[in-house]
């Protein structure tokens, strides 16, 4: 009777054991075919969490939806984020470097564990403000009254001798 207790219980953690292998190569397989492509300046270890995030915010602060950088593939008719034909895909990684080298530059910003830039400084919505095409202004200095450029007067002639 002890050695039918003790097979049954070697057979049911094998199975544990074995279940548990399975399942982990299994989400293993999974993550690996998860894994982003074609990313060139977000971290390639970004999670879909954390992707999901950076998109949103973007979004937000252009005011846009996912196909204003992103294009549908004619074959499938689904969306493919990998693909690159679109130059707003590639302004947005342009713009992306450009407040991460300002923000390390002048905010001494560092990157976070998963190698994003730090919130702090500037980012897109500084400029952005919830246009896709932030409207680029002179400034508009007032001017008092009386306050004009003079224009500039010619020095008197020497007096002859």
């Amino acid at each position: 009777m002890l050695f039918g207790k003790k097979a049954l219980l070697t057979s049911t953690l094998l199975g544990v054991v074995i279940f548990v292998s399975t399942t982990s190569m299994q989400q293993t397989q999974q993550a690996e075919e998860h894994k982003f492509k074609n990313l060139k300046v977000l971290p390639k270890n970004i999670t879909e969490h954390q992707l999901h995030d950076v998109m949103e915010e973007w979004n937000a602060a252009l005011g846009v939806r996912c196909n204003f950088c992103h294009a549908r593939n004619e074959e499938t008719k689904k969306m493919d984020w990998a693909l690159d034909v679109k130059p707003e895909k590639n302004m947005a990684r342009e713009m992306f470097k450009m407040t991460a080298n300002i923000n390390k530059k002048y905010f001494k910003a560092d990157k976070d564990s998963t190698g994003m830039v730090a919130y702090t400084g500037v980012n897109c919505n500084t400029c952005h403000k919830g246009n896709a095409h932030p409207e680029v202004k002179a400034a508009h200095v007032p001017r008092a009254e009386g306050m004009r450029p003079q224009p500039q007067q010619q020095p008197a002639p020497a007096p002859a001798q």
